[in-house]
């Protein structure tokens, strides 16, 4: 591969949270290294992504805006995901893959 090249996302597996204004978390599937996160509400969420379960999410962690998408380089040892919402309830997606765009 050259340097520079970009490798396509490819999906392991995907976590659906139920997110709210009340931290949920979720166990990623699939494997790899990288994260697609997607967050079918509209409003913004607030993730945190991590190797323990039980992680707590704030409004300090990394926002998402709602309808938005973002894929995150998380490393091979992320297995958890924790998300909280600034107003309302819906879902917020965790796709666990390899690849840098997509």
């Amino acid at each position: 591969m050259s340097t520079g090249a970009n490798q396509p996302f490819r999906p392991a597996g995907t976590a659906a949270a139920a997110a709210s204004t009340t931290v949920a978390n979720v166990t990623l599937s699939g494997g790899g290294g990288a994260v697609l996160v997607y967050n079918a509400t509209t409003a913004i969420a607030f993730f945190r992504l991590g190797g323990a379960s039980g992680l707590t999410a704030t409004a300090s962690d990394t926002p998402l805006p709602g309808g938005a998408r973002m894929l995150v380089d998380a490393g091979p040892f992320v297995s958890n995901a924790a998300v909280v919402l600034g107003s309302g309830s819906g879902t917020v997606y965790f796709t666990l893959g390899d690849g840098d765009t997509y």
